[in-house]
């Protein structure tokens, strides 16, 4: 087993002072392990001190050496780059907020699926309908649609239909 060398330009009281006062609980960790194995503990004994495993504390060191006090914060990259760009992102909002045409699509709301097919006929990448839900909430739709009605429903025979004598709400204790 080789010995751990840490750059000595902190001293552990002055890391141990940082790990106070440090905002993030993994980074104050980190100080505390370093601090104690600058203390002269085991790496063993200093990591378990520290609540880590001596794997951890090795590759804290690491960070340490290279990187000083900003070494110990975590790097986390970009992530993925979305399926649709922005331009396509807003294409598709302006088909959803314009709603599917009756005569030529033959559905009266968009469905997961019928946007996933929708997507996959206007910018030729193809999406699960899962993934077109997870889409729809990060572009800020939700769930709920409208109740469906028939395209050929006449509106003033449903309201003469309500005000009928035998329509329920009208019997109801609640109407």
């Amino acid at each position: 087993m080789t010995a751990l060398v840490i750059r000595k330009d902190r001293t552990p009281a002055v890391l141990r002072k940082l790990a106070k006062t440090e905002a993030n609980p993994r980074v104050a960790r980190r100080l505390l392990a370093i601090a104690n194995a600058l203390s002269g503990m085991s790496r063993k004994a200093a990591a378990e001190a520290a609540g880590m495993e001596r794997q951890a504390l090795r590759d804290a060191v690491v960070r340490y050496n290279a990187g000083g006090l900003d070494g110990l914060y975590d790097c986390w990259g970009d992530g993925r780059p979305p399926r649709l760009d922005a331009p396509e992102q807003a294409e598709l909002m302006r088909i959803i907020l314009a709603g599917p045409d009756t005569e030529t699509d033959g559905i009266s709301a968009f469905t997961r699926e019928d946007l996933a097919r929708v997507r996959e006929t206007r910018f030729g990448k193809t999406f699960h309908p899962a993934s077109m839900g997870r889409l729809l909430r990060r572009l800020g739709f939700s769930r709920q649609k409208a109740r469906p009605s028939h395209p050929k429903q006449d509106p003033a025979e449903a309201e003469a239909f309500k005000k009928s004598p035998g329509h329920p709400q009208r019997n109801s204790v609640y109407a």
